[in-house]
């Protein structure tokens, strides 16, 4: 039997698995804190069925998304998102700049920094 493990076992995946892991963990633990805060009629949720959170930015001068986390965490990566980019996310009253918003700089936090090269 020949089985081909070596897709399922790249490093690239694993470490996508994992980043996805965390990034769903802490999603789950500040959707719940926002659902403690909210005090909508009709807007509870059983747990569990909590909507991702999404993200609209203003990238390159033209509105850009929507964004899941994960796609967030990649666009601080590759440095396409900066502390002065315009955020907007579904509850916002207007555009916030990326250091206004803590769970976008949560994941900023939780982005290794870049290798420095010797």
């Amino acid at each position: 039997m020949h089985m081909h493990t070596h897709h399922f076992y790249s490093i690239d995946r694993l470490v996508e698995f994992g980043m996805e892991m965390a990034i769903a963990n802490q999603m789950i633990a500040v959707m719940n804190q926002s659902m403690a805060q909210m005090k909508v009629p009709g807007a509870a949720m059983p747990s569990g069925q909590q909507p991702a959170t999404i993200y609209y930015f203003v990238l390159d001068g033209a509105q850009a998304g929507p964004f899941s986390e994960v796609e967030v965490t990649r666009l601080i990566l590759d440095k396409k998102l900066t502390a002065t980019t315009l955020v907007w996310s579904p509850g916002f009253t207007g555009w916030r700049e990326a250091q206004q918003i803590p769970a976008i700089m949560k994941l900023v936090a939780l982005t290794p920094p870049p290798i420095q090269s010797t």
